[in-house]
């Protein structure tokens, strides 16, 4: 763990100290190669359980995925950032990169914390870089607001959760992930249980974000810049997915007979956002009211509490997290040239930038859940598991599958065909920066069609 964390560490003094013309360059070599080494973690010396645990760092199978995914971020961020902050003064370039790697530091110690309360910590320290990097490089005034949003929801649903893990400190006497499970089951049957059940899961589903808790996404998306957009849906709705999984251990009588509101919240917000994309003319927006699709069919994985659904649950996140902020990343390139995200104004993109128009089409069916992509094997899974559990969840699912073609179909669609607009006269090129970042997205989502047990080693 370390061999990853100290390097992060360093690429602190690194960004305040190199000169002004190899900033970027520098901080993108230095977090290529923290991401190469990540991949060494990928490699499992033993079949299951913990590897090179400490007192309070550790990986394992469920946390191991999603730390690559963390550490495999950071330079494509700095990647796709990059146009749109150097015109900016240099302090504040400075600044820019470094919330980004202190927002790397905080993932890699939440995901690989073994104390809850550690977890607990790291989760709410990600919302201050996330914060700074809405509120202050945002696009437009509403930033402002969706900042609020942002802060609000995600402290409302996680301080009950605070007050939950020091009443499980209380009956336990630990708050390790590596002794809980060898510890005595709670008997857990009145009332104030039932509350303190609700209070571990709330702060991750709303941070997920649950249908009826989502509405800080929409917002927080759409007036991010493009680092806070993909960090936001490759990782940061993925804290919600992992900490859930975690929980789950220690909820498990009560969890039968509370978890169905939140099983049919999930399922209705996956046609209910579905039907919501189908009306979007806002670009961003689009792509922001899918990730709550597609963690709506998450929650409901981890909530059924089956192997198949815990191990569709973390496939569909690792997809999900590669091919939606690849979507960010087109939106942005496109927002770069045309200053518009009205879908309607940048139509027609295939006839000047038909490289660019096959990245698109690759994003779409990645999000569509294609086969054999990890998208639909995740979703796949989700679903038999769920149609095991009762045979009317097919019904939602099976239509919000549906939904979810019609919308990519019509993102594709509407962006890249058609006449080109008569307001766009000159449009530059596509540039090398650009593929290189998304064949980094794309790249991995096919690569992992060829060896899937990475992601779901830890169920099979």
């Amino acid at each position: 763990m370390l061999k990853i964390l100290i390097p992060t560490i360093m690429l602190f003094p690194t960004i305040w100290l190199t000169p002004s013309k190899w900033l970027w360059p520098t901080t993108l070599a230095h977090s290529l190669a923290i991401a190469f080494a990540s991949l060494s973690w990928l490699c499992w010396t033993s079949e299951t359980g913990w590897a090179t645990p400490s007192h309070y760092l550790a990986s394992d199978p469920l946390s191991t995925p999603l730390l690559v995914l963390s550490c495999w971020l950071l330079p494509l961020m700095i990647l796709a950032s990059q146009k749109h902050i150097t015109p900016e003064p240099l302090s504040r370039q400075r600044t820019y990169i470094t919330l980004l790697a202190s927002l790397q530091m905080f993932l890699i110690l939440a995901f690989g914390a073994t104390e809850i309360i550690m977890f607990y910590i790291m989760f709410e320290a990600t919302l201050i870089p996330t914060l700074f990097i809405i509120t202050r490089w945002g696009n437009q005034t509403e930033r402002l607001n969706a900042g609020t949003y942002f802060l609000f929801y995600t402290l409302a649903g996680s301080l009950p959760l605070l007050v939950a893990l020091l009443l499980l400190q209380k009956d336990t006497g630990t708050l390790s992930l590596l002794t809980l499970q060898y510890t005595q089951p709670l008997h857990l049957s009145s009332w104030g249980d039932k509350i303190w059940w609700a209070g571990c899961l709330i702060a991750f589903l709303v941070k997920m974000p649950l249908y009826g808790a989502h509405l800080w996404l929409p917002k927080a998306h759409v007036e991010a810049p493009i680092a806070g957009s993909m960090v936001l849906a490759a990782v940061l709705l993925k804290l919600g997915g992992y900490g859930m999984m975690r929980m789950m251990l220690m909820l498990d009588p009560l969890t039968k007979q509370l978890a169905y509101p939140f099983i049919a919240l999930a399922l209705w917000g996956i046609i209910m956002t579905g039907s919501i994309c189908l009306r979007q003319t806002d670009l961003k927006s689009l792509i922001a009211y899918s990730s709550v699709s597609h963690m709506g069919l998450v929650a409901g994985g981890i909530l059924i509490q089956t192997p198949w659904g815990f191990s569709g649950a973390i496939i569909l996140m690792i997809a999900h997290g590669l091919a939606s902020s690849a979507l960010f990343c087109l939106a942005n390139t496109s927002y770069e040239r045309t200053h518009s995200r009205t879908m309607l104004l940048v139509r027609g993109m295939q006839t000047v930038l038909p490289l660019m128009t096959t990245w698109w089409f690759v994003a779409s069916l990645a999000n569509l859940a294609l086969p054999p992509l990890p998208n639909l094997m995740g979703e796949l899974l989700i679903i038999t598991s769920m149609f095991n559990w009762s045979y009317w969840t097919l019904l939602l699912t099976g239509a919000g599958t549906l939904i979810t073609a019609a919308y990519s179909f019509h993102l594709f669609l509407t962006t890249q065909r058609g006449p080109l607009p008569a307001h766009v006269m000159a449009l530059e090129p596509s540039h090398t920066r650009e593929h290189l970042l998304l064949s980094l997205h794309l790249l991995p989502i096919t690569l992992l069609v060829l060896k899937p047990e990475l992601m779901w080693g830890w169920c099979f």
